[in-house]
């Protein structure tokens, strides 16, 4: 299917409130509401974080579970969960060495809500956000137990790829060991230099250069942040890859004017037509990345 792109919907994310754009979807029936429209407007994979009432972030199941079931009521989109969290709510804590740290217990709940998929961050980085400096540890024995039990529920891996490093040590060395079967769905996180230490910014280059470092039998998406991410969505399909989209990454449609995620998914669905290619739909795209329908949780 080397003519269909895999657009995926990063509706919320863990970090941005509606402070800062209140087209931000945080709560179960707006995310399910957001999600639908954006399905009709060519999205095939969603990346869900969930928050707390009160609109912070958590992998709390029961809410994963709450968004999931709603969302499939309403369409047939891929459910993929975050095992990252966020940066405040219950997914943070002092850790004692002088740094908050994203809460490695809390992180796990992101795979018990019976998604599809789930992000695996193969990443130890240092998040610089609201005047703080969050740690986020994921050594190698945290990449395993991830991949295992994700191996072991039945859910397909999303690999978030912040640099070279993390795809030559980290998933290679999960992949190595027989942790997720091919083909593997990688996902290049680039522009967040600005907030992670030891991520990438984006540039044609550097993009070129970590696709080239893929294994054989990986399918390739990009994600990059802020106003990168127009441009980088459309290098990524000029290399063969797929694309994401949404105010998890990038809160602005044009320079001054925040943006809504139905408009981000129908642009970029319109550039894709604008080069020959079409939306893959969610069946296609579970076709595209090997993926095993899982029935949501109840």
């Amino acid at each position: 299917m080397a003519d269909k792109v895999i657009v995926t919907i990063a509706p919320t994310g863990g970090m941005a409130s509606k402070k800062q754009n209140p087209n931000i979807p945080t709560q179960p029936a707006e995310i399910a509401d957001d999600v639908h429209r954006c399905y009709n407007a060519g999205a095939s994979i969603v990346a869900v974080h969930a928050r707390r009432p009160d609109d912070l972030a958590t992998c709390n199941p029961a809410i994963y579970r709450d968004i999931n079931a709603r969302i499939r009521a309403r369409c047939d989109i891929i459910i993929n969960n975050s095992t990252g969290g966020g940066i405040n709510g219950d997914m943070v804590r002092d850790a004692g060495n002088g740094y908050p740290e994203i809460i490695w217990e809390e992180r796990l709940k992101g795979m018990e809500a019976g998604a599809e998929m789930c992000t695996l961050d193969p990443t130890t980085i240092i998040a610089n956000f609201e005047g703080r400096e969050i740690l986020m540890n994921t050594s190698p024995s945290r990449c395993r137990t991830l991949a295992e039990s994700m191996m072991q529920r039945g859910i397909k891996p999303e690999w978030e790829v912040f640099s070279p490093t993390h795809l030559l040590q980290d998933v290679m060395s999960c992949l190595n060991a027989g942790l997720d079967k091919p083909p593997y769905f990688i996902n290049f996180v680039l522009g967040a230099d600005r907030g992670f230490q030891g991520a990438m910014p984006y540039t044609p280059k550097v993009l070129a250069q970590m696709v080239e470092l893929m294994p054989k039998e990986a399918v390739f998406n990009v994600s990059a942040i802020g106003p990168s991410q127009l441009q980088a969505g459309v290098m990524s399909m000029m290399l063969g890859g797929h694309v994401r989209v949404g105010l998890e990454d990038n809160l602005y449609f044009s320079r001054g004017r925040l943006a809504n995620n139905v408009e981000l998914v129908e642009r970029i669905v319109r550039i894709i037509r604008e080069m020959g290619l079409e939306p893959a739909t969610p069946d296609e795209a579970r076709e595209i990345i090997g993926l095993k329908r899982v029935a949501v949780a109840a």
